[in-house]
């Protein structure tokens, strides 16, 4: 399954040098095709992941384009940012929403509870709530989960993606002595 991803997204993802050569691009190229974005490290992985899940979750339409323009300002690695857009999909975008929508229920449940309705009043004085509401059509309950949900889940692929870098470069370390040890 893992060499076929792999193979799919090798075959699909444009190279440096095509994006280089985009007629889109080609303005602003120099900052997207900074080195440091496209360099696979321990930080620029997790942060990658994280931007992905967040902005895969959070945006309904052009995922990857948002992903790649947001990992500019968060130093995130570009095509790890890019791939991890595809979590949501048609067969996961279902569940994703119906957890998304439970999950605000609960919350504007509790938020009824208090006297002063904190998260309901904040909502109604955003400028930008009508265009949420209009989005997703089901309002205030589905856009909170939903916002919650994609921090929960950028926040927890980045804790995993970190301890899968470091386990990762242990083991490599381990193979290495391992065959050191067995030249010797």
């Amino acid at each position: 399954m893992v060499t076929k991803f792999t193979s799919w997204a090798q075959r699909n993802m444009p190279t440096r040098e095509e994006m280089e050569r985009s007629r889109l691009i080609r303005p602003f190229a120099h900052r997207v095709l900074a080195s440091e974005l496209w360099r696979f490290t321990r930080r620029s992985v997790p942060r990658g992941v994280a931007l992905g899940m967040l902005v895969g979750i959070i945006v309904p339409f052009a995922q990857v384009l948002f992903a790649a323009f947001f990992s500019l300002s968060v130093r995130a690695n570009v095509p790890v940012a890019a791939l991890t857009t595809f979590i949501t999909n048609p067969f996961t975008t279902p569940f994703i929403w119906a957890a998304s929508y439970k999950v605000g229920e609960r919350l504007l449940y509790f938020d009824g509870m208090l006297h002063a309705n904190p998260i309901d009043s904040l909502m109604r004085v955003t400028d930008g709530w009508q265009l949420i509401e209009w989005i997703t059509a089901e309002g205030k309950v589905l856009a909170l989960g939903l916002i919650v949900v994609a921090v929960a889940a950028a926040a927890l692929s980045y804790l995993a993606a970190s301890f899968g870098w470091n386990a990762w470069v242990r083991a490599k370390r381990r193979r290495r002595r391992a065959q050191r040890a067995q030249a010797s």
